[in-house]
């Protein structure tokens, strides 16, 4: 157990001045609750024209979005169903908890550790909700291990990144990749039936406001970019390209583990494709599953300002995967 341990890290540390949303009262009525639901889906700036990479317009309108779209629950009142043992045992067999509890951890920590070294006190306060949220994600998920009885690996004693840009700039496109594909696997569990759609429905707000969060990060970048000078703008775009290439890096790795003695396979960033084989009987086909993503995905989006960036790299990716895809497949 040397070495690992719960932290108790407060967003406030880092981030001077952040002061965390107030709590709900308990017992919220369905009506509250369909009310807060519906205003995180849905945002659309009140100004007309165009919003301007790097103008105060944009930036504005992208922390205004991240504030007003921030839906107030509670992890603590989730309700989480009763699960006959078969579904319980499939749920406690996903080779999701550990990396996912863990993510969630290194990701507030990073994006708290960034916000504490902005001067736009907007998009400071932002990313620092945003880390507040992440840390409610791994409250979330907490509350189901102990709901479920998931037996989780002591978790590694996170601390501040040396590099808080760098950090950052890996989570958020990390985000923007497990993101894309979590919106089609999250779907294709919906669709397949495998879970109680108690459960499903207990776990669609964190999924929404991940979409939200990939969104703040998209146009933070375009914010940020277009506001440095020409020196320091080529220097933030070869870390953005050491950034996916590390990346890219890092899911081959991933890709190419294999379990040679029987034991727990090394946790990871992207557990997109066993999670892809545990929420669908037999498997889902790569072309069905890039469709359902993209799907999922503009879906999800469609709620928002188009005025407002979405994340492009991943999608645009799997529309050239998808139709490589299908032309190969109407040759054979």
């Amino acid at each position: 157990m040397d070495g690992y341990a719960t932290d108790a890290f407060d967003v406030a540390e880092l981030v001077p001045g952040f002061r965390p949303p107030p709590q709900p009262a308990p017992g919220l009525g369905d009506a509250q609750l369909a009310e807060a639901d519906a205003r995180m889906r849905h945002w659309r700036d009140p100004h007309v024209g165009p919003l301007v990479p790097g103008s105060d317009r944009h930036g504005d309108a992208t922390c205004r979005m991240f504030r007003d779209t921030f839906n107030p629950y509670r992890p603590a009142v989730l309700d989480w169903p009763r699960l006959e043992p078969e579904v319980r045992d499939r749920i406690v067999a996903l080779p999701i908890w550990d990396i996912a509890v863990q993510t969630e951890g290194k990701a507030r920590l990073r994006m708290a550790a960034y916000a504490g070294t902005l001067r736009d006190p907007a998009m400071r306060d932002a990313l620092a909700l945003n880390a507040w949220e992440e840390q409610r994600h791994k409250d979330v998920l907490a509350c189901m291990v102990a709901a479920y009885g998931i037996d989780l690996v002591p978790e590694p004693v996170q601390r501040p990144p040396r590099d808080p840009e760098w950090a950052y700039l890996v989570t958020g496109y990390s985000e923007c990749i497990d993101s894309f594909f979590a919106f089609g696997l999250f779907e294709r569990a919906r669709r397949s039936g495998l879970f109680p759609r108690a459960l499903v429905d207990t776990f669609e707000p964190v999924m929404q406001e991940e979409c939200r969060h990939i969104l703040l990060f998209a146009n933070w970048a375009a914010w940020h970019r277009a506001r440095l000078s020409c020196l320091r703008r080529v220097r933030f775009e070869a870390k953005v390209a050491a950034v996916w290439a590390f990346l890219a890096w890092e899911r081959i790795g991933i890709a190419r583990a294999i379990d040679v003695d029987g034991g727990a396979r090394p946790q990871d960033n992207n557990f997109t494709l066993r999670g892809a084989q545990s929420v669908a009987e037999g498997g889902v086909g790569v072309r069905d599953l890039l469709a359902l993503c993209l799907a999922e995905n503009d879906r999800r989006f469609a709620g928002y300002d188009e005025r407002l960036l979405r994340p492009r790299t991943v999608p645009r990716l799997a529309r050239v995967v998808l139709r490589v895809a299908t032309r190969f497949g109407r040759r054979r």
